[in-house]
């Protein structure tokens, strides 16, 4: 295995996945001197090799294929959390894979990510599992949002439920997989850290983006999110304590709620480049996909200071087709992920607006 020193450029990093988040990180790689390639089961033709140096198509399960990914590259990362656990493990064999295995064993499961975040002393809504006809009866975390543990993401794989009986009704219609019920949160704003953790263990939590959702979909991140100092320090101290007790060299997110009574209450994480990060390429001293391509690498975390106020918008569907609209306001940074087609939920690329004049 190579040792922990710095990668310098012109060294090659390995991306598992192969879409918009790895495309991103593959073009911020490219202009510090280094070359990706990509892992994924799609043809060439994925967003992500486009802009990449290599491409090598297997299937998550196949260990060969994965060895000559691997004996291509110097180090992997991966772009989702959803990678299978077995191929992180079947790369580390070859390489060094940054943030590693306990990030996605964590990520991948819903309730283990929530009795991670609280043995860290993150807090959470009230939650339980839901994995019996038992544990329907004896739910109390309602009204709730009953949510499967593994494979949901962007509002799929989860039900909102007032009584037992919608309870039970849902599970029923989820399959009766393993899941967790979790009480609702009487909320006033949505807000993430994204935080950055390097080989030294030196982190940078850049500045807290206030969100705005809608069906399950992230819209808006706005920076600076104008929330108290209080908030924002307890939101920073969170995800800080997230990347430090994962001891992930890489990039992590950690969305959360801020209650109407001020309480900061984490929901979930994401132990790679984030939706609601995309500002920090157009209104950061250092995007989020350069910040993780220095700490996969070994070198110095970037400054994580914001340069001009932002708001970035999601394009959704055929809301990309407006991009002529864009071109034209000088405030407005667009960025097309190279698509081919439109569907309604799929998200097409996102726009960042700096310095905007809109009204809060």
């Amino acid at each position: 295995m190579p040792s922990s020193k710095p990668l310098p450029p012109g060294s090659t990093i390995g991306i598992l996945g192969s879409g918009q988040l790895g495309r991103m990180t593959a073009l911020a790689a490219a202009r510090l001197g280094y070359r990706c390639i990509v892992y994924a089961p799609d043809a060439e033709g994925s967003i992500a090799a486009q802009v990449s140096a290599g491409h090598v198509q297997g299937a998550y399960d196949d260990a060969a294929a994965l060895a000559r990914f691997a004996a291509q590259v110097d180090v992997i990362t991966y772009e989702f959390e959803n990678v299978p656990e077995a191929a992180v493990t079947e790369c580390l064999r070859h390489r060094p894979v940054r943030p590693g295995v306990k990030p996605i064993h964590l990520a991948q499961h819903r309730l283990r990510e929530k009795e991670f975040f609280r043995s860290l002393g993150i807090g959470t809504a009230d939650y339980q599992p839901i994995a019996s006809d038992a544990d329907v009866a004896a739910a109390t975390a309602l009204p709730g949002i009953l949510k499967t543990c593994t494979e949901g993401y962007d509002g799929k794989g989860q039900a909102r439920v007032a009584t037992r009986a919608e309870l039970a009704a849902a599970w029923q219609k989820l399959g009766r997989r393993d899941c967790v019920l979790e009480a609702l949160v009487d909320f006033q704003g949505e807000i993430s850290a994204i935080v950055a953790r390097g080989l030294d263990s030196t982190t940078r939590c850049f500045p807290i983006g206030l969100n705005h959702h809608r069906d399950g979909i992230l819209r808006t991140t706005t920076v600076p999110s104008n929330l108290p100092a209080g908030i924002l320090a307890t939101a920073e101290r969170f995800g800080v304590e997230l990347a430090n007790g994962l001891e992930l060299v890489g990039l992590v997110a950690l969305e959360m709620f801020v209650t109407k009574d001020s309480r900061v209450l984490a929901n979930e994480m994401a132990p790679r480049p984030h939706n609601s990060g995309h500002w920090t390429i157009d209104a950061c001293a250092t995007s989020q996909f350069e910040q993780l391509v220095r700490a996969v690498c070994g070198l110095p975390l970037g400054s994580v200071d914001v340069l001009q106020a932002s708001r970035m918008e999601n394009l959704i569907g055929d809301e990309a087709a407006d991009w002529q609209r864009y071109l034209i306001d000088p405030t407005a940074h667009l960025h097309l992920y190279g698509k081919g087609t439109a569907r309604p939920g799929r998200k097409m690329g996102h726009v960042t607006f700096v310095t905007p004049t809109w009204s809060a």
